[in-house]
């Protein structure tokens, strides 16, 4: 039973840490392209809570509950597709860490643009462009390992 529980929790946390993320980036960048500062200034404030409220819990529930399943199951972390995840976990977050800060940079920027009724400015656009660099890389790398959930390698 408890095995099965914690499965869920890792299933569930992983889900909605994949579909806030990618849902998030999806309306981030829309909304950016459309270059209207008082509407981008709302939809990046919102991201950043989005990460807080969502992403940020279940980041860490993640590698708690995927280590404990590993424990109950009797599993080697270095084993071949565990060890995978973990390397493409690491990246993701790795990823993940700047663009939390990067967004809180990008919401400001995007406030004082739309406080002073001028255009987003150029380092928000070079933000914004690492921000998707770094968020590209992150969604591969957990697109990856829902495979190597899902097949465990094989």
């Amino acid at each position: 039973m408890t095995y099965l529980v914690i499965k869920w929790l890792h299933v569930l946390s992983s889900t909605i840490l994949f579909g806030t993320g990618i849902g998030s980036a999806f309306y981030m960048l829309l909304t950016s392209l459309g270059r209207d500062a008082r509407t981008v200034a709302r939809v990046t404030r919102l991201v950043v809570i989005a990460d807080w409220l969502f992403t940020t819990p279940t980041a860490i529930l993640q590698p708690a509950t995927g280590l404990y399943l590993a424990h109950l199951a009797n599993m080697q972390l270095a084993s071949g597709w565990l060890a995978w995840s973990i390397g493409l976990y690491v990246l993701a977050i790795g990823c993940w860490l700047p663009v939390v800060f990067l967004q809180m940079r990008l919401a400001a920027s995007a406030r004082v643009s739309a406080e002073t009724g001028t255009p987003l400015s150029a380092a928000y656009w070079r933000m914004l462009w690492i921000w998707v660099a770094l968020g590209a890389i992150a969604f591969f790398a957990f697109v990856g390992i829902f495979w190597l959930m899902v097949t465990k390698g094989a």
